[in-house]
């Protein structure tokens, strides 16, 4: 069955269903969450070892329709879990054709579309968002500024256009009126200098934004989302307090619990499929690579607040099977093998064993 391509034609499809019309950002993941919920299906795919402790409070956060914020040390999969929301969107969102902040053709916000139903009726052209296109994402850096997020008069396209610095189709918009109808996050919030968290306070609570130099308010529809690292709040900045009692949910990530979780880690997001030939990395060398991470988070002389990242295994997973192409590729070329395997020296086996009893 094809899309409807027009307004008309919108109206005569199942996206006219009320419950469909308005339908926020915030329902709209509710509801595709408990249907997951229902299906025994999972709720984020390649997220391991949060099973029991990040996945339920995210959940929470969800079906109460909660901005939230992911607090974590670095490597805690925080950005890939804000990345994997799009997987609670519906595949299809319709929006009025060229709009840059992606109206709803039943509730359009901006000018333009108004006044572009008010020409076209049922011929309004419309277009759809995949899941992918509904989320954007900023990483929070000082030189961030309320242009860059909520918008700001341009004087260009006011010349361009014949329009006057005063006309609602002079505005620029932001990052942030560009997420309508989706959702928005921000990386390392800390790294935000306090004056431009300041500007994220209606969008929060009142639900809508003000453009600077006009008087506009656009009640947008976003889901908020953050990240950041516990240690970056006495580091580089700061959360300010009415922002963050803006924010329903605090979720608190952390490390693999196990080696075998570790291991799972490494073994999904390290590059072990080199091209042309089969690579084996045998169980006890992942132990081995996977103990040396957690033996560093209990050592005392490192720092607990920097901790120890994920991506340490995954890199020495990486660079322990490029030891072995090194070392077998002249015989491998001459023997035209089609696998490799990764093995401990005799001196090395020793020393893994001495550790083993020992532990």
């Amino acid at each position: 069955m094809s899309l409807p391509r027009t307004l008309g034609e919108l109206r005569q499809s199942p996206f006219s269903e009320q419950r469909l019309r308005n339908r926020r950002i915030k329902d709209e993941l509710r509801e595709n969450l408990i249907t997951r919920l229902q299906g025994n299906c999972p709720v984020f795919q390649g997220i391991v070892g949060y099973d029991d402790t990040v996945v339920p409070q995210l959940v929470n956060a969800i079906l109460s329709r909660h901005n939230f914020i992911l607090l974590g040390l670095r490597g805690q999969a925080k950005s890939r879990i804000l990345r994997a929301l799009t997987g609670l969107l519906d595949p299809q969102a319709p929006y009025i054709a060229g709009c840059e902040i992606h109206d709803n053709p039943y509730a359009p916000l901006c000018r333009v579309c108004r006044d572009r139903i008010t020409a076209d009726g049922d011929q309004t052209h419309i277009a759809y968002l995949v899941p992918e296109e509904r989320y954007v994402e900023k990483l929070a850096t000082p030189d961030v500024t309320i242009a860059d997020l909520i918008g700001d008069i341009d004087p260009i396209k006011a010349a361009r256009g014949g329009q006057q610095l005063s006309s609602e189709l002079t505005v620029h918009y932001g990052l942030l009126p560009r997420a309508n109808r989706g959702i928005f996050a921000i990386n390392e919030l800390p790294d935000l200098a306090g004056k431009i968290q300041v500007g994220l306070f209606n969008i929060m609570q009142e639900g809508d934004v003000q453009i600077k130099g006009y008087p506009i308010r656009l009640p947008l529809d976003v889901a908020m989302v953050f990240s950041a690292n516990p240690e970056d709040y006495t580091a580089r900045g700061k959360i300010i307090t009415p922002l963050k009692d803006r924010i329903g949910s605090e979720i608190r990530t952390h490390y693999p619990a196990t080696v075998e979780e570790g291991i799972a880690i490494t073994a999904q997001e390290a590059w072990t499929k080199r091209d042309g030939y089969q690579l084996h990395l045998p169980k006890y060398v992942q132990e081995v690579i996977e103990r040396v991470a957690f033996a560093a988070r209990e050592d005392k002389k490192i720092d607990k607040r920097s901790g120890v990242s994920q991506r340490l295994p995954i890199s020495a997973t990486e660079n322990v099977i490029s030891n072995a192409e090194r070392t077998v590729m002249p015989r491998k070329l001459l023997s035209r093998a089609s696998a490799t395997s990764m093995r401990l020296s005799p001196r090395s086996r020793a020393s893994w064993s001495w550790s083993m009893r020992a532990r």
